[in-house]
């Protein structure tokens, strides 16, 4: 029997989860959580031996969940589930010690092979999405430009952005605008958009 734990913020789609891998004969969920800061405690506490992980949760997202149970628990599997097919996404996923990217519109029994593989040491990723994050390339923003274009997603001043960033004004307008020029973006929020859509923010 695998034993499995579901990371996911929306209710209905992790109790559906929940109720079409228990209909395979093998699966067992043995955990849901609502929260990426909930996946590591709760992966101690019922030791699955697959983490499912949604991208985007509250309380910091799949990737980063992914990372923090790599270093934590890296006999775990983690397996990555999300709407968002972007090449970065597949990238970062990778890089925080994934195993497995699977997108939420496969049919139920592809999830459940990629389970399965997974736990065979397979490593289980969408093919065109993997082509298309090898043609993509790396994100071309620096850590440091990656963390003030991210902060900057709510259109704050830049004085308020610097602030909370522990920056000065300037040093926050000069990352900002070394991302838009890399990212070819005429606006701050057209940068956001681009960074977003590839995945690298």
């Amino acid at each position: 029997m695998i034993r499995v734990l579901i990371a996911e913020d929306q209710a209905m789609v992790r109790g559906a989860l929940a109720s079409l891998l228990t209909l395979e004969g093998d699966l067992e969920v043995v955990a849901q959580v609502s929260r990426g800061d909930e996946v590591v405690a709760a992966t101690r506490e019922t030791t699955p031996d697959v983490a499912l992980l949604d991208i985007e949760m509250p309380g910091g997202d799949g990737l980063s969940a992914a990372a923090d149970l790599s270093d934590a628990l890296p006999d775990v599997r983690v397996v990555i589930l999300t709407t968002f097919g972007r090449p970065g996404y597949l990238r970062r996923a990778m890089e925080s010690g994934a195993r497995g990217f699977v997108l939420k519109d496969a049919p139920a029994s592809e999830l459940a092979t990629a389970i399965r593989r997974v736990m065979a040491g397979e490593r289980v990723l969408d093919p065109a999405l993997a082509a298309a994050a090898l043609a993509e390339g790396e994100s071309p923003l620096t850590p440091r430009e990656t963390e003030v274009l991210g902060a900057a997603r709510g259109g704050e001043p830049v004085s308020d952005l610097a602030g909370r960033l522990h920056l000065s004004a300037g040093t926050v307008r000069n990352y900002l605008s070394s991302a838009m020029q890399k990212l070819g973006a005429h606006s701050r929020a057209e940068a956001v958009r681009v960074a977003e859509d590839k995945g690298w923010l």
